[in-house]
């Protein structure tokens, strides 16, 4: 069939909504009877809860309650998972960790009362964990007692079999991977050149616009409990509310409003606790957080140190590499350490490898998934070694890494084939780019890096029913935070040969939605939209079907265009879906509705990658760097939507620069948090972001709609490790931290 709006560059189809204000956030739905919450969150990083006294705070105009975690008596007593915490029991053990909530008639009584409860509580201090080294020495105190030896990596958003590394007594090391191919040490004998670097980056917070805001309402006659709240995971946040609060998951309603940002941050936070108050107290109780308790409670991407050896031969080829990677997980297992070593000992050929992984809990807030998580940690460390070695060589870095990326059936670190990849594609495309091309003038440096994603993998469900007006109704249960739904909605048209304007997308809740899974690990797209595309098929099939006994013709003589179904050839032989549809509709209709319904369970990979050059301007006085262009080849399988992508490429960038130059959550020795704020805080601003030049390349996938792959995540996994190579190619120096502040830059170059 040939296509017609499948690559075509579609206007989101809730833009609309979004520009004029009409769109619902979390923080828009107004219960009636709702009261208002504040979460007391602890302002020390480690400590015992000596006194929490609740009578001045409850004293105040307004407050309707104040509650502990005695007052709870829901949840486990170790929760693994940040949002199945509900409150502090006993000892705090991250600076925000939410001890006590204050319950009000208003926002301004509930501040009030807050502000009364933090004054009169005391704690006894205790010593805090904060440096992840110190803390994986294994004569650390444990951060978690209760939760040695249970592990809950972050593999959200890419599942993966890994092998777990067991060993020795408990320790604040959760979580141990290791892949090994080969005899490394044999390998690094035989290089001709073996170069060994540390590199290390901070904790960043996902900086959405919206901070974290929920409405719970509990019905005690029926027992069902309604949460309205902007979540990237309607049904995993149903299952554990559920599994928190003691309820079945049929008496958990989970609403999805519109996303204002989640970026792997809005997955599952105050739900349950949100559903706890609302039980407690029978009253509608809407919790929103503050920027500043944002910054402090929310689970924003751990913080890793990355130490790499790794050889190369004289011929260009890769001999060895050798890698240990530590992510600080902070007071909860979730670091996704296999993610980040598959990715940096899987994207070249390497004979010889040995990658091992650890994430060790410290006295910090838990952390979560941020876009691509564990992949820009991996691919800055990578990247830059592997640029160092080009050099080392006096081999142009795009031709060194042509000759070692791997290809489709090579070996990944887990013992698994890559599937079919376009690394070596757009490597090629970026070698056309007159960025790379002519490398820039005099006084600036051009960086080069690849990177990408292995895709995500969930089960999903789709419905397609037909209007009797002829409209198209997709039903799914995945949420929209990257303009999907303008995807989907392009596939079931595409598939169904109706106009695009006749197709509507909607998100149901978890009571009426068919199965999806998360809106994260660059998914939606690839499984969602293939469930999409089964059903569009399904619901095709039951209109031929029903036209061809209308038009006594055979099936396989129809076609639908434009809204009707005619006899191929003979255009005057034709019949309009709505009239179609009013067969299977009203009383005495002879004939089934016509409604598709298909579910899919991909099991094959898409992965996605992209290569990346960035051309820099550094200022050696005050140690600024200056991204002044930048290009991109991304591998999209198939682009559904060009503009879309490239929105979504251009988000990416300006995120990666934001690893890169800018963002750092701080913590000093006591393990406070100094960066509350977004005045301490810093973002890359419009200004901070260059012009990008984006190539869509099109390796299609196996099993993706119209061989579409998942673009979401890839783009941003390059970009600081591009940006760091420019700034080695215009300094002669190499940075090995993130972010590359004006300080550490002067540092550095200090030292030539």
């Amino acid at each position: 069939m040939a296509t017609s709006l499948i690559g075509l560059s579609i206007p989101r189809i809730d833009g609309g909504e979004k520009l004029t204000g009409r769109a619902q956030f979390a923080d828009d739905p107004r219960i009636r009877g709702a009261v208002h919450a504040r979460l007391f969150l602890s302002p020390y990083a480690h400590a015992r809860i000596r006194r929490l006294s609740t009578r001045g705070a409850k004293s105040v105009p307004g407050v309707i309650a104040v509650l502990t975690a005695d007052d709870l008596p829901f949840g486990e007593e170790a929760p693994a998972v940040r949002g199945r915490c509900l409150l502090a029991r006993g000892e705090v053990r991250f600076s925000g960790e939410p001890v006590a909530v204050v319950v009000a008639q208003s926002e301004a009584a509930a501040a009030d009362g807050l502000a009364r409860l933090a004054a009169e509580a005391e704690f006894e201090p205790l010593p805090a964990l904060v440096d992840p080294r110190a803390a994986a020495d294994p004569s650390a105190p444990l951060v978690q007692p209760a939760l040695a030896g249970r592990s809950t990596e972050g593999t959200l958003h890419a599942a993966l079999k890994v092998q777990e590394e067991k060993d020795g007594p408990p320790t604040n090391v959760v979580t141990s991977v290791r892949f090994t191919r080969g005899d490394v040490d044999r390998g690094l004998r035989a290089a001709d050149v073996v170069l060994s670097r540390t590199f290390s980056t901070s904790i960043v917070h996902q900086a959405y616009i919206e901070p974290h805001a929920v409405t719970a309402d509990y019905d005690p006659g029926t027992r069902r409990l309604t949460i309205w709240t902007a979540t990237q995971g309607l049904f995993y946040t149903r299952e554990h509310v559920a599994a928190v609060l003691g309820l079945p998951e049929a008496s958990v309603r989970i609403v999805p409003l519109a996303v204002g940002g989640g970026f792997g941050g809005k997955i599952l936070l105050l739900e349950p606790l949100a559903g706890a108050l609302a039980m407690v107290l029978h009253r509608p109780v809407r919790l929103v957080l503050t920027r500043s308790e944002e910054f402090q409670t929310a689970t924003p991407a751990p913080q890793s140190v990355i130490e790499v050896t790794v050889g190369a031969r004289r011929d260009g080829t890769l001999a060895a590499l050798r890698a240990t990677l530590l992510f600080d997980s902070g007071a909860l297992p979730g670091a996704p350490i296999s993610i980040a070593a598959l990715l940096l000992g899987g994207v070249y050929r390497v004979p010889h490898l040995e990658v091992r992984a650890r994430e060790v809990l410290t006295h910090k807030p838990p952390v979560g998934a941020y876009r691509a998580p564990g992949a820009p940690q991996a691919a800055f460390a990578l990247e830059s070694m592997i640029d160092d070695l080009a050099r080392a060589l006096r081999e142009d870095p795009l031709e060194f890494r042509l000759r070692n990326v791997s290809r489709e059936g090579d070996p990944m670190p887990n013992g698994e084939r890559w599937p079919r990849i376009g690394l070596e594609e757009v490597l090629g495309a970026i070698r056309e780019d007159p960025l790379w091309r002519d490398r820039g003038p005099a006084g600036t440096g051009t960086g080069l890096a690849v990177g990408g994603w292995l895709g995500g993998l969930e089960p999903a469900s789709a419905c397609i029913r037909l209007n009797t007006d002829g409209t198209i109704h997709v039903l799914v249960g995945a949420v929209d935070i990257s303009g999907t739904a303008t995807a989907l909605a392009q596939i079931a048209a595409e598939v169904l040969g109706v106009p695009l304007p006749a197709v509507r997308v909607v998100t149901g809740d978890t009571d009426g939605a068919p199965s999806a899974g998360m809106s994260g690990g660059s998914k939606i797209t690839y499984t969602v939209g293939s469930a999409v595309h089964r059903a569009a098929e399904e619901a095709r099939r039951q209109i031929l079907a029903l036209a061809a006994e209308r038009l006594e013709a055979s099936e396989a003589d129809l076609e639908i265009v434009e809204g009707a179904v005619r006899v191929r050839g003979v255009p005057s032989r034709a019949v309009a879906l709505a009239d179609l549809a009013r067969m299977t509709s009203g009383f005495g209709a002879a004939h089934a509705p016509v409604f598709g319904v298909a579910s899919e369970a991909i099991v094959q990979r898409a992965p996605a990658f992209g290569a990346h050059v960035a051309r820099v301007e550094v200022d050696a006085e005050c140690g600024r760097v200056r991204v002044a262009e930048y290009a991109v080849a991304q591998d999209v399988g198939r682009a559904i939507n060009p503009a879309a992508i490239r929105g979504q490429v251009h988000g990416g960038v300006a995120q990666g620069i934001g690893w890169a130059l800018y963002e750092r959550m701080a913590y000093d020795a006591e393990g406070t948090l100094l960066t509350a704020t977004f005045a301490d805080y810093a973002v890359p601003r419009a200004t901070a972001v260059p012009p990008i030049r984006v190539r869509l390349v099109e390796v299609p996938s196996v099993r993706g709609p119209f061989g579409a792959k998942g673009v979401g995540e890839p783009p941003v996994v390059p970009v600081a490790a591009a940006i760091g190579n420019a700034v080695a190619d215009a300094t002669g120096v190499r940075l090995q931290q993130l972010p590359m502040a004006p300080e550490a830059v002067v540092r550095a170059l200090a030292k030539r």
